[in-house]
């Protein structure tokens, strides 16, 4: 959940770049005379040079057109990109191996760390984080600035819940955005997955099959409302695969496996056990 050690290099190279622009422009630390003096300052001195760029954050475009440190197109285009940065309060919710999962408002982001993973940093037993940042693009990923600021705030169950969902909720949608520049030119999920297999003739066997399953006055009581939760489960499970399938018939046919289950239910906490 981090960038290659070369990104990271990378990174780094660019943003102390500019924020020495930044700093010499605006005159912030003037005791500082290259960048190589900027990279070794300390997180004090960066973090004001930092809350000037984002307040004034049009420094950019002035960067790009002086170039003063020479840097390709390609790496200017990488500079540019921070112009949509996200900046504020998030929810780190959980660390995968893939990304580390923020949270702002019901917006879900896959954010990598830089020489670190977001595991190296925070330990999962503070998860969730109450955490500020800035989230920045980086060659179509989504990464953090360097500085992580926290709150030590314990959350309960209740908000712990709500961010799962929220998490879950983005995941099945496919709405986990984890490149700034083109998450809002996402397709729907089904227009981009890829061909799924047709499971509609095992079902249809399966129906069949338990089509001839039947209850009796002399089987146990469980096998009716047993058979009727199997049946109505694979009728949900057909609805589901078909090419028609609609919340409005999917939630129907799950009434039934419901009914079905709690008639099951209900004839177990009968049973007489002796």
């Amino acid at each position: 959940m981090k960038l290659s050690e070369q990104e990271a290099d990378l990174f780094f190279e660019l943003m102390w770049a500019l924020q020495y622009f930044v700093n010499c422009k605006m005159s912030i630390h003037p005791q500082i005379k290259d960048v190589n003096d900027y990279s070794a300052c300390n997180a004090e001195q960066k973090a004001e040079v930092r809350e000037a760029l984002y307040k004034n954050i049009e420094i950019i475009d002035h960067f790009i057109e002086e170039n003063p440190q020479n840097f390709s197109e390609e790496n200017l285009a990488i500079i540019s990109s921070w112009k949509k940065y996200i900046g504020g309060n998030f929810y780190v919710e959980r660390l995968l191996k893939k990304y580390a999962v923020f949270i702002q408002e019901e917006k879900v982001y896959g954010v990598l760390g830089l020489r670190q993973g977001f595991d190296e940093i925070i330990h999962r037993s503070a998860l969730p984080l109450y955490a500020n940042t800035i989230l920045l693009p980086f060659k179509g990923t989504i990464i953090y600035d360097g500085l992580l600021g926290h709150h030590n705030i314990y959350f309960g169950g209740g908000i712990k819940r709500r961010l799962k969902e929220i998490y879950m909720r983005s995941k099945q949608n496919n709405r986990i955005i984890d490149s700034i520049e083109i998450h809002h030119e996402k397709a729907p999920k089904a227009l981009q997955s890829k061909p799924l297999k047709s499971w509609g003739a095992e079902l249809d066997e399966l129906a069949a099959k338990a089509n001839k399953l039947r209850g009796s006055l002399d089987h146990p009581a469980i096998y009716s409302p047993a058979f009727s939760l199997v049946k109505a489960s694979i009728d949900f499970a057909q609805i589901a695969v078909s090419d028609s399938a609609d919340v409005e018939n999917l939630h129907k046919a799950l009434k039934k496996v419901n009914r079905a289950l709690n008639k099951s239910n209900t004839v177990l906490n009968r049973e007489e056990y002796y």
